[in-house]
Parts: structure tokens; sequence; C-alpha cells
């Protein structure tokens, strides 16, 4: 018999994204609406551990599904990695009432989420990253937001980089993703991208495709440089030495991490908080909802930590065809 949820916990781990406050709204909205407390755990499961446990009403969430960020804050918990912290956790869940739980987040937090399932919590986790390197899903929360406001960022640099004929490299986030990095190199018309699934490291066809973009009378380059690859600064140092143009590199950094949330993430993450909800109503446990193929779904946690992902062979290989 499926174990009734009466009380339900949600909490924001790990980096936060666009949107993780309009999944928040939708998890306690959606709840109180079907007859369940609904408690705030501030700071990840760090608050957790230290019971940072908040009542949450209907009120609670009001004007925040257009906030970047989060509400609950944020925080990375090296104890709660440990078997001791693990259990520790689902003892304060328990004193405190709550027998369901919804963790907003990424594959670490997600290995958190199936520990409490484990040791009788009811856990249910959304994809909450700007970084898309969740396998299961095609969607996270926070990715349409980041793209954009790296993609806005990157049309500036290019009428700077025109301007002055330069060479531009723009560094965007992803962790070891390129997701991002591939969306902006299509997007911002960039002359190469560089990915961590796809680099070979070979800089010098980098600086002869620079040089010969020179001579077929290209003014300026950009480059989309992921994350995952990095040393952006003394990559332009040995370009603009190896080619005589003036070569910069801009770090777009954690700016790509706030800003208010575009309407896809507001309404796929309040999407997916309220099948969170239906999810903990039905007794389900150790689920992550995801978007898969047009629809939202759910997939056993551990079942969607052992998928591996790779970006989109058809967009790189588009990506390429378009930059010359």
């Amino acid at each position: 018999m499926a174990k009734a949820v009466k009380t339900i916990g949600v909490l924001t781990s790990g980096g936060d994204a666009p949107g993780m406050n309009a999944a928040i709204r939708a998890v306690v909205r959606s709840a109180i609406n079907k007859g369940l407390k609904v408690k705030g755990i501030m700071r990840g499961y760090a608050g957790l551990l230290e019971e940072e446990i908040v009542d949450m009403e209907s009120t609670s969430v009001s004007d925040t599904i257009n906030r970047g960020g989060t509400i609950l804050y944020t925080a990375r918990c090296k104890e709660f990695t440990t078997p001791e912290g693990q259990q520790r956790g689902a003892e304060i869940c328990r004193k405190h009432g709550i027998d369901g739980m919804v963790v907003i987040g990424g594959d670490g937090s997600f290995r958190g989420a199936g520990k409490l399932s484990a040791l009788g919590i009811n856990t249910i986790g959304l994809p909450g990253t700007i970084d898309l390197d969740i396998a299961c899903t095609d969607y996270t929360i926070g990715f349409d937001t980041a793209v954009n406001t790296a993609m806005e960022a990157i049309d500036k640099i290019r009428d700077t980089s025109t301007s002055h004929e330069r060479c531009s490299i723009v560094e965007v986030m992803g962790r070891n993703a390129g997701y991002i990095a591939l969306w902006c190199g299509i997007a911002n018309g960039a002359e190469d991208i560089l990915l961590p699934e796809r680099y070979d490291g070979d800089e010098q066809a980098l600086i002869n495709r620079i040089i010969e973009n020179r001579k077929r009378g290209k003014k300026h380059n950009i480059i989309i440089n992921a994350e995952g690859i990095g040393h952006s600064g003394s990559m332009a140092k040995r370009i603009e030495a190896a080619t005589g143009i003036e070569t910069r590199a801009t770090i777009l950094g954690h700016m790509q991490r706030g800003g208010t949330p575009t309407c896809k993430d507001r309404v796929y993450a309040s999407i997916m908080g309220a099948k969170a909800t239906e999810l903990l109503v039905e007794g389900k446990s150790n689920r992550l909802v995801a978007y898969k193929n047009g629809e939202f779904v759910d997939f056993d946690i551990q079942e969607a930590l052992n998928m591996t992902k790779d970006i989109s062979e058809e967009q790189f290989n588009i990506a390429k065809l378009l930059v010359r």
C-alpha cells in the first residue's frame, strides 16, 4: 500500500538556477491545494542538518515566480555525502513530521535524494541546473534563461570585437558539459565552438582557421569556449602571439546563473513542481521528474544517475556547417 504523505519538505541544493523559485512555488501551492502541509528547508542539505526549517503558506511564495536565484537559498554539504549525515537528515525529517521531500538540484543533489528515499522519506527530484547535463531529461530548470543571458552578452561582445577588428574568446559556463557553448555558438554565429565533448586540443588548427578567416576578409572572430575547457586568458595570449591579431578573453561567469527566468523556465519549472507533488500524493518515492520527447515523465533516481548523455551530433554538425 502506498504510504500517505501529509507534510512535504522542499529544498534547493547545489548551484542555483533561474526558475527554481517557480518550482518551489508550484510545490507549495499544489501541495496546499491537496490538503498537505509544506515546510521549506533553507540552504539545501546543510540547512536540513542545521534544522533551518520553516512553515510555508501559499503567501510565502507570492511574487516569486519572476525572481532569479532561490528564495530558500542553497549550499553544498559534504556532511550529507556520508552515511552518518544522511541518517541524521532522515531523522530530522521525521522529527519535523516531513514524510515527503522535493529536492531541486543536479546530480549530486539526486544522490542525496536517493539516500533519503532509502531511509524511508519519500523523495522526488527536480532537475535544476543551467548545465543541461542530467542525462534522462531534455530540459533542466535554468538552462533556457542561462543560454539567453549568455547569448545577449555575446552579441554585445561581437559589436566591440567588430569595431576593433579583434578575435574574442568568450567562455561560458556548463561545468563539464558543452550545451550552453553549443547553443550560443549557433545562436551567436560564432566562428569556432570549443566543447569538452568534441575539442581535440589542436590549438594550431584553431589558429590556422583564424588566419584563413582574416585572409577571406573577416574582420573579427568569435570563439565560444566551454568552461570544461577553460584557460581562455592564456589561450587568447597564444592566439595573439601566433596570429598578430589583437585577441581578448571574456569569462561570463556567474551572471549566467542570475536574472529573471524566461517564460519557458517559469512554465516548465511550474509543471515539474506540480508533478513532484502529484507523485508524492500517489505514494511514489525515489523518482526524478524529467522532460523527454515532449512529455513530462519520471524515472527511478538511480536509473537516471546511471544514464550517460552526449551533445547532439546533428546540432554539432550544423554548427560546423554554419561557421564557414
